[in-house]
């Protein structure tokens, strides 16, 4: 059975449905139209967007007299009140390691935060490990922050599977390596001509089951 290479946000843990939900509230909050979650989710950009630039953002359109640095602690903080494991992503992976399966995380991101969000959910149960792009001093898709998170576990990369939602950072990583790759779609369509992913599923339980099944063959 193989080493499996699942990424972070988006994929092992929902980022996206926890910051829609902390934003609801801070629209209610500051007495904002709901009607302005549309906006606010898409300058997030699922997290793409530095935290002081959205922070400068919010405070520009509803006129905030909020400093910056309360607002950036905010958009940190607030959306991880709302980030829990979901009980049968845990389920799938005890299952997948119990089959033999090696689940490492690989992500970007700032160490501390990373750290907090896997040990806080309880996801660390889970995983053999986890590498962060902050601590490794090179971010996905470099094919080393990959070889990084085989050697945490002693394991050779090559055969390994590489799982996550991101076409470059993900999928664009492990085509770059020759490995193959489950793609979560998320309602998306895949647009990128360069690669492809060798599985395209709806969320990690499927794309962790299709990696057993091909693994079985």
């Amino acid at each position: 059975m193989p080493l499996v290479l699942i990424a972070l946000d988006d994929t092992l843990l929902d980022r996206s449905g926890a910051f829609r939900l902390w934003a609801k509230g801070f629209l209610d909050e500051i007495g904002a139209a709901q009607d302005d979650l549309d906006w606010l989710l898409s300058v997030d950009a699922d997290g793409l967007t530095s935290r002081w630039d959205l922070a400068d953002l919010i405070r520009d359109r509803y006129r905030l007299s909020i400093p910056s640095i309360d607002l950036v602690e905010e958009l940190h903080e607030g959306p991880l009140a709302f980030e829990k494991l979901d009980p049968l992503v845990g389920c799938a992976l005890q299952i997948a390691s119990d089959a033999g399966l090696v689940p490492v995380v690989v992500t970007n991101g700032q160490a501390e935060i990373q750290d907090s969000r896997i040990r806080r959910t309880g996801l660390d149960r889970y995983v053999a490990d986890w590498v962060i792009s902050e601590r490794a001093g090179v971010s996905k898709p470099n094919p080393r922050i990959f070889a990084l998170a085989a050697q945490r576990v002693r394991m050779r990369l090559g055969g390994a599977w590489v799982v996550g939602d991101s076409p470059e950072a993900d999928i664009g990583g492990a085509a770059a390596m020759g490995l193959p790759s489950v793609w979560l779609h998320r309602g998306r369509e895949w647009v990128d001509n360069r690669f492809a992913p060798t599985e395209v599923v709806g969320n990690v339980i499927q794309g962790i089951s299709a990696i057993m099944a091909a693994a079985n063959k």
